[in-house]
């Protein structure tokens, strides 16, 4: 007898993880970007390196994606004032993306998503944080 679907994790949290992008949705939609826009423009708010950018490949690195699919994401950004794309100097096949004053400005703005969430949850911020690093181990034991 198959489980039941409630009983398995992978469908829990892709459940969860719709219900998260579902909540979030009107929020990007009036700040102009798509979720996976939103991740890419955090990705390179976390960068470290002296521009505060990263490659296309990193960003795909990062978010588990095929770089295939971030230039497209990285295009639509750029056309909207967020990122700048320059080629390497040092390896003209990679792709440097960093982001733009108003691009900083609207990842600045994004700080509503995560209050919603912990809002909408009737959770503690400190359960949720508790719950991400267990999801967290959970995806580097399954990737490892």
């Amino acid at each position: 007898m198959p489980i039941p679907l409630d009983n398995q994790i992978c469908f829990t949290l892709y459940a969860t993880s719709m219900a998260i992008t579902r909540t979030y949705k009107p929020m990007l939609d009036a700040m102009g970007i798509t979720y996976p826009q939103y991740l890419v423009l955090s990705v390179l708010g976390e960068a470290k390196d002296e521009n505060g950018g990263a490659t296309v490949g990193a960003i795909a690195h990062r978010l588990a994606l095929e770089s295939s699919t971030i230039t497209p994401l990285v295009k639509r950004l750029e056309q909207a004032g967020l990122v700048v794309r320059q080629r390497s100097t040092v390896d003209e096949r990679q792709v440097q993306v960093s982001l733009t004053e108003a691009g900083r400005a609207l990842l600045d703005q994004c700080d509503c998503l995560g209050e919603t969430l912990v809002a909408k949850s009737a959770m503690t911020l400190e359960q949720l944080d508790a719950l991400n690093r267990q999801v967290q181990a959970l995806r580097a034991a399954l990737t490892a």
